[in-house]
């Protein structure tokens, strides 16, 4: 997963949501600088995108259509209040 990749979903997300890129990084990646920094020309580590982009699969919106260009990883079943 490139950084370009995770700041596109970011976007994308955000927009739908009406979400500021800080909002989302905490959310994503619990951070707020984070998806700025990428977008800047930051990096991060593999397993930190890879868990990013799993995040955004799971919190997807339903009547948002997933960026075509992105993989996306299955979705994690929701877990259920006992």
């Amino acid at each position: 997963m490139a950084p370009e990749q995770i700041v596109k979903l970011a976007e994308t997300f955000g927009e739908h949501r009406d979400l500021k890129l800080s909002t989302i990084g905490v959310y994503a990646a619990r951070g707020g600088r984070f998806i700025t920094r990428l977008k800047e020309g930051g990096d991060s580590g593999s397993r930190v995108l890879r868990r990013t982009v799993q995040w955004f699969s799971d919190h997807w919106p339903d009547d948002l259509e997933w960026p075509r260009d992105i993989e996306r990883p299955e979705p994690m079943p929701k877990k259920r209040a006992s």
